[in-house]
């Protein structure tokens, strides 16, 4: 199993069988690529038609009343004027490709890596590491081209794969409803193959990394929820 296609097949479908083809012969940079490219695509298609344009200027919107800023019918204008060009989106689906993709896992791999060859006494090279969490990354690849089309339906650049979905009753500018929002069920699977790359790397259980990773994520969901409170937001 050599092909990037195959990798990337078997990280969704066998992913322990796939991650121990993958430690053999640790390669990252075509998988790290392709991702990257993936999610630009998408994320730059999306923003570049007037769907997306709206959307954005809703988003900077609800994250400014979120954090306890004030938006009035002026600064509402000035922030879709900006939207408007579409130099802006294209620079703003660059920069937030780039943060979520090749800084955020190399950011990553670096700082597992230290974590689990002091905790486990097996040293592994940051290239090994980024092999796993690279193509691990093709989990949120997919996660970017399911939700998508769905942003274009809903006409909104908010996660549609989040636990808020399932609870549309509830108020959404309550505690719960920000965790719920703040925990995306695509991210918890891609935090499983990831735990189980890294179990296969190090000697440690899939299942325990697994409850540590999404431990993890919950402490930082709660986090920014009770930053926003904090901040009084109000959305």
């Amino acid at each position: 199993m050599t092909s990037l296609w195959d990798r990337a097949f078997g990280v969704v479908r066998r992913p322990r069988v796939t991650f121990a083809t993958i430690v053999t012969a640790p390669t990252w940079v075509s998988a790290l690529v392709t991702t990257t490219i993936v999610t630009f695509v998408c994320s730059a298609g999306f923003l570049l038609s007037p769907v997306g344009q709206q959307a954005l200027v809703d988003q900077w919107e609800r994250t400014a009343v979120a954090f306890g800023q004030t938006v009035d019918d002026a600064t509402y204008d000035r922030m879709d004027a900006r939207v408007a060009r579409p130099g802006v989106r294209l620079a703003y689906a660059t920069a937030t490709t780039l943060a979520t993709g090749p800084a955020a896992t190399l950011a990553l791999a670096m700082l597992l890596r230290v974590v689990l060859n002091r905790t486990t006494g097996r040293q592994r090279s940051l290239r090994e590491v980024l092999a796993v969490v690279s193509h691990a990354g093709f989990v949120l690849a997919l996660r970017q081209i399911v939700a998508t089309p769905v942003d274009y339906v809903r006409e909104s650049i908010t996660s549609p794969t989040t636990l808020v979905q399932f609870f549309s009753m509830l108020d959404e500018t309550s505690p719960v409803a920000r965790v719920l929002g703040a925990i995306d069920l695509l991210v918890v699977w891609w935090l499983v193959v990831l735990a189980v790359g890294l179990s296969v790397l190090y000697p440690r259980s899939a299942r325990r990394l697994t409850l540590v990773f999404a431990g993890a994520y919950l402490i930082v969901a709660l986090l920014a929820a009770l930053t926003m409170a904090a901040s009084g937001g109000v959305a």
